[in-house]
């Protein structure tokens, strides 16, 4: 019988927060140093691992760690999820984005329908409609194949398709899988939709309208804005666009679309990149072999989450050390730092992700919470970040929790030897050394030069970013947000919070507005 707690009340946490508080800076120094950082690291699935050696926990942390995954229940909770049950009680709703990529448990039956097999024939049409596109099959006017997809939504139909495509788009070159550009279209402000349009040849250009309901302001206004760059160019506008929707939106069966394919209400924005969501762009983009290698990386890494064993999954096991930093140690933030340009938009996709699912402030229940819950996540590439922010990250007055991400190998192969060492390894000795410099830091006379150290790190190691690491990275994220929403007995799959803006801006619009919701309306000339 699975029981929803507050994380206050376990007695696991309380005695967590009882155990000696570890220095980083101690036990990354010297000899001690390097042994810990040969054994505090976990197996991912593609080659990865998770080492969480400069994070401030030692064995006895651990053990109350594990205590508290199994008092929490967490392997009982990722079981009911992906085996059918109403986990997102805000809306009353099933949490399948995990089925997306392979079924880890029962067969899931909602409205009469399995959903799994649902999501595969959604993935199978969404390759025959792409591998027509590729061939000529499904042209433009003139029969001529179209060079660009162009995806037309916000938030989840944006962060991460765009996420992933950017981290893909080299990879994809080097290998001979690259089949389409791949632009964006998400803000409502004109001049998003502009810059794009203004950079592509809509004559040759597909464009996917992304909206689960049908009626999503910012993507339907930026559909206008399309439909108009179209037809004044003399195209017919239902020859040059998908809908990605739901089988009950306005979008479905409309014949302003050469084809619709189809997400649920299972699936929440945010988790939505192995759903038609991502499916339909990154397919049409790289062809749907490459997209069913993302899945397969995902699916792989999953399986892991499901292990019992606190110490060969990697994604509790970081949910459980975030938790640690946020409620016992007290940290407010988290820095996703990726040492690889591809994933340079990876960060802004785990702040929607993260900050979205898990900035609440009641229990699953609708009752306040007394702790703190979701951290604010931020991050860009290394070493780019490095002449940025790091000022603050290594002598500031905050301790921000780090999580770096590494490759061993550039996508390309492509590489410069400069002064006895190549660009792809002037990156790596970048990561490891900030990696020992937050934890140890450095005692100097001169107090501008002196730093603290004791910042704490993990860092995802991989051989090279391919479409399955990818995948794997993507699913390490997702069910570390999923455990620590567990952990705080929020509901991670609502978003109440983005709703509130909406409905002012309709008012707004409708010039239904008094007070100082008027006076702001006024100064923006609405």
């Amino acid at each position: 019988m699975i029981s929803w707690n507050n994380l206050d009340t376990l007695k696991s946490y309380k005695e967590l927060g009882d155990l000696k508080k570890v220095s980083v800076k101690e036990v990354m120094s010297g000899e001690g140093g390097a042994k810990r950082a040969e054994e505090y690291s976990v197996p991912m699935a593609e080659g990865m691992s998770f080492n969480y050696a400069a994070k401030a926990v030692d064995d006895d942390i651990l053990k109350g760690l594990k205590a508290l995954a199994d008092e929490a229940q967490l392997c009982d909770k990722f079981a009911a999820l992906y085996n059918g049950e109403v986990i997102n009680t805000g809306e009353k709703r099933l949490v399948l984005h995990q089925l997306t990529r392979g079924q880890l448990g029962d067969d899931v039956v909602a409205d009469g329908v399995n959903k799994r097999e649902f999501y595969v024939a959604q993935q199978k049409k969404i390759a025959d409609f792409a591998a027509k596109v590729h061939s000529g099959e499904i042209a433009n006017a003139a029969g001529e194949k179209f060079t660009t997809v162009v995806q037309i939504g916000i938030g989840g139909s944006d962060l991460g398709p765009r996420a992933i495509y950017l981290a893909l788009e080299n990879w994809a070159k080097k290998n001979g899988c690259f089949k389409l550009e791949a632009r964006f279209i998400s803000n409502v402000d004109p001049d998003d939709a502009a810059a794009v349009l203004n950079g592509i040849d809509v004559a040759h250009s597909l464009f996917v309208l992304v909206s689960k309901s049908g009626t999503t302001l910012e993507t339907l206004t930026n559909e206008s804005f399309v439909k108009d760059a179209l037809k004044n160019a003399g195209l017919d506008a239902s020859k040059h666009m998908i809908a990605v929707t739901s089988e009950t939106s306005p979008l479905a069966k409309s014949s302003d679309y050469l084809a619709a394919f189809f997400m649920d209400d299972y699936i929440g924005g945010r988790f939505s990149s192995c759903s038609a969501v991502g499916g339909a762009i990154l397919s049409l983009a790289f062809g749907p072999d490459v997209f069913a290698r993302f899945l397969d990386g995902a699916a792989a890494e999953d399986k892991l989450a499901a292990n019992e064993d606190v110490l060969a999954n990697p994604a509790m096991l970081d949910a459980l050390i975030g938790v640690y930093e946020r409620n016992i140690l007290g940290y407010d933030c988290t820095a996703v730092l990726p040492y690889s340009q591809a994933l340079s938009r990876f960060p802004a996709h785990l702040q929607q992700a993260d900050m979205e699912s898990n900035g609440k402030s009641v229990n699953r229940f609708g009752e306040p919470v007394s702790y703190k819950t979701g951290p604010v996540i931020f991050g860009e590439p290394g070493t780019n970040g490095q002449h940025s922010f790091y000022q603050l990250l290594h002598q500031g007055t905050d301790i921000i929790p780090l999580q770096f991400i590494g490759f061993k190998n550039s996508q390309t192969g492509t590489d410069v030897d400069i002064q006895g060492s190549t660009s792809q390894q002037k990156l790596c000795a970048n990561v490891a050394a900030q990696i020992v410099a937050f934890a140890c830091g450095k005692d100097d006379e001169n107090n501008n030069k002196k730093f603290e150290g004791n910042r704490p790190s993990s860092i995802i190691i991989g051989d090279r970013l391919t479409p399955e690491a990818m995948g794997a990275l993507l699913s390490h994220f997702e069910n570390k947000i999923m455990f620590q929403g567990f952990l705080w007995n929020v509901n991670s799959f609502d978003q109440e919070g983005v709703q509130l803006g909406k409905v002012l801006a309709k008012k707004v619009l409708a010039h239904e507005t008094d007070g100082a919701l008027k006076v702001y309306s006024d100064l923006l000339d609405i």
